[in-house]
């Protein structure tokens, strides 16, 4: 008797967990893979002493997936609220480069500070991992945004610090969808002293503006394991 109960234990606590998996698989099935693609970029805003700086890059790699109450059409009526999401947003430290006002190259040695004060050979990579994503404005029309808080962690040599930002994302005809936003940091969060970045006293402040271009493609990563 006592073996049959056990038997029945354990039948049920298999029966349970295969209803876990099952619902899981179920929520992965609805959510909508995007892929980074051509045609982002970032850009780093500071000050100093001696005249403003920043720096770009034309390549952020990474991916979204969106849970089924993300609009799928330019303009789609959708209620306010939280959206299911994983991704992250990454960017090579290496593909940062100095710029001028006018958009031309500024210098090397600037170029190799920076990569030094990112530890771009044992932290090469600027990541960030997206915890939750809140739609707070829908889009006006179909040439318009929707407009969200953001929060999630971000990654800059080897330190770790969870943000929040409001973004914009632009659903297009195509299906891809625009990412964009602006959000201020402080260096010394990532613990970089303000002035490693020139050779001259630089502000702690920075801004980083980033607009990340994404396509559908792909099965979500719990779906494509069944």
């Amino acid at each position: 008797m006592k073996n049959m109960t056990n038997r029945a234990v354990g039948f049920g606590v298999i029966a349970a967990l295969c209803c876990v998996a099952t619902v899981r698989l179920s929520a992965a099935d609805q959510m909508t893979r995007y892929n980074a693609t051509a045609g982002s970029k970032m850009r780093v805003e500071g000050t100093s002493t001696l005249h403003d700086w920043r720096v770009v890059s034309s390549l952020i790699t990474g991916f979204l997936e969106l849970g089924p109450n993300f609009p799928k059409e330019p303009g789609q009526s959708v209620q306010p609220g939280k959206v299911e999401v994983h991704g992250e947003a990454i960017v090579n430290a290496r593909s940062l480069r100095s710029i001028n006002k006018d958009g031309s190259y500024y210098e090397d040695k600037m170029d190799d500070k920076m990569y030094e004060m990112l530890k771009s050979t044992t932290n090469p990579k600027i990541v960030f991992s997206i915890k939750e994503l809140t739609l707070k404005e829908p889009a006006k029309d179909k040439d318009s945004p929707y407009v969200f808080d953001a929060k999630g962690d971000l990654e800059v040599a080897g330190v770790t610090n969870e943000i929040a930002f409001p973004a914009s994302i632009q659903v297009m005809a195509d299906k891809k969808i625009k990412v964009t936003g602006s959000v201020p940091l402080k260096m010394t969060q990532f613990k970089i002293p303000p002035e490693s970045i020139l050779f001259v006293k630089t502000a702690n402040d920075v801004t980083v503006k980033f607009e990340w271009m994404l396509k559908p493609g792909g099965a979500p990563a719990a779906a494509a394991s069944k």
